[in-house]
């Protein structure tokens, strides 16, 4: 109604105008062509704009009815959908989410912590909730962050519970870019040390759990309060070198009772920063580390990466905490072929904060007999197939649901760890055989059946078990 007022008004106006300059030249008969060119164009973009709020209107009324949203309101799955989203022309809102089903011969079905006591387990676990924002301040200046919540249904628990909830920052930072071989990053920053740490997000991946490298040796998601620098090169047309360097905390590797928390239990997962027990949040003591990655692909397809970290994880800044990774991905037509390897030096962590030797035997850490020193070294790896298919007569058999952005991927991965490199009965050994579906390449619905190889003190235990899951971007 009101685009045919507003058509009338400018029809009538120019009618006027074209009565009046009637006997007009050639040089107004072409200002009258223009005016109807002007008021064409109105009329489109009066068009186009009640289409556009007709098209709002529908969907909203889609998402909840026309009632608004209430304990009286219907819709039944779709009224998570009816919220007030918000939206700014600079900042982005998304993140992803995983559901995870575990049926294993043991109650420990994680490959990390000591063999199960072989009571079985079934569980369903929402494993992760992460949020993310992204925002362009200006055209250099960049912000980025993500929350994440493990396991959230629990509402409250604590760390020592090693299943309790976690609600942290994964990352946040500040990007200043200076030019592509150069830019500035500072915030809580996902540490360069391997790739999957970089990559790691559930919905990428196509096996439900981590590689067991990346739990204990590289414990994901590592992230530490720090600043540096990253870039971009390119020594040939066709090859580029990518590279990042930080200054950051280090890790801590005691509680506030000198208590130990490198273990071969646990690896370094429980001296990571973000579950510190200093009271300030901050670092354990005036030690920095330096930590980088620098990955190289000659050719689309193929990147080698390498990767440190050295610093401090004691109070007193004086015993080096050192990693090694080494990182390859290929990929040729539908085959893939990723990996990752790293070595772990904790220079006298088999002695106590008093100097005496310190055993795996908590919570006095003392050496009585049977028990090892707490370990040193640790090292691990994990190799891992991928095949990407998609059988035609699935396409023809239902379009819909099997489009061409769909596809089905066989998965292979060979894991082992070692958390204690003096000590062959702290092997860990895993082979995951897996098939996964994308409706969509952001959307992956994952089977995965893994065997499990513990070594316990006497004898060798086989904890296996199969994982179902669900992972999507959103």
């Amino acid at each position: 109604m009101r685009r045919l007022v507003i058509l009338g008004a400018l029809t009538a106006c120019l009618l006027g105008g074209a009565s009046f300059e009637a006997v007009a030249d050639e040089k107004t008969e072409k200002a009258l062509e223009e005016r109807i060119r002007r008021l064409e164009r109105l009329v489109e973009e009066l068009t186009e704009h009640e289409a556009k709020e007709e098209k709002e209107s529908k969907e909203k009324e889609k998402k909840i009815g026309e009632k608004p949203l209430s304990f009286g309101s219907t819709g039944s799955g779709k009224l998570i959908y009816a919220k007030p989203f918000l939206s700014s022309p600079r900042t982005t809102v998304g993140g992803y989410m995983d559901l995870q089903y575990r049926l294993f011969n043991s109650s420990n079905s994680t490959g990390v912590g000591q063999p199960g006591t072989g009571a079985g387990s079934s569980s369903f676990d929402q494993q992760r909730f992460v949020p993310f924002f992204y925002s362009d301040i200006t055209d250099r200046l960049k912000v980025a962050a993500e929350l994440e919540i493990e396991h959230g249904i629990r509402s409250k628990s604590t760390q020592e519970d090693s299943g309790g909830i976690e609600v942290s920052l994964e990352f946040a930072t500040i990007d200043y870019l200076i030019a592509e071989p150069l830019n500035f990053r500072a915030g809580i920053i996902l540490l360069p040390v391997g790739k999957f740490n970089l990559l790691h997000d559930s919905p990428l991946n196509d096996l439900s759990d981590r590689p067991l490298v990346a739990t204990a040796i590289i414990p994901s998601t590592l992230s530490e309060t720090g600043a540096g620098f990253y870039g971009t090169f390119y020594p040939t047309r066709l090859s580029k070198l990518d590279y990042e360097l930080y200054a950051t905390q280090g890790f801590n590797g005691y509680k506030k009772d000198e208590t130990p928390v490198i273990t071969a239990g646990a690896g370094l997962r429980d001296a990571r920063q973000r579950v510190s027990t200093e009271d300030d949040g901050l670092d354990n003591n005036n030690g920095k580390a330096v930590v980088g990655r620098v990955a190289f692909s000659p050719i689309l397809g193929i990147e080698v990466g390498g990767s440190g970290y050295f610093g401090t994880y004691d109070p007193a800044s004086k015993r080096p905490l050192s990693i090694w990774a080494a990182d390859w991905t290929f990929q040729r037509g539908a085959f893939e072929l990723i990996g990752e390897a790293a070595w772990v030096y904790a220079r006298d962590n088999d002695r106590l904060i008093n100097g005496n030797f310190a055993c795996d035997n908590p919570p006095t850490f003392t050496c009585a007999p049977g028990f090892r020193l707490l370990p040193r070294r640790m090292d691990g790896y994990y190799v891992q197939g991928n095949y990407h298919f998609m059988p035609q007569f699935l396409r023809r058999w239902a379009p819909s649901y099997f489009t061409e952005a769909s596809t089905f991927t066989a998965v292979a991965r060979w894991d082992q760890i070692n958390t204690n490199s003096e000590f062959s009965d702290t092997k860990r050994e895993r082979l995951t055989l897996g098939l996964n579906f994308r409706p969509v390449e952001d959307t992956v619905f994952k089977v995965d059946y893994q065997f499990n190889f513990e070594d316990g003190k006497n004898n060798r235990i086989r904890n296996d078990g199969l994982v179902l899951s669900v992972a999507t971007y959103f």
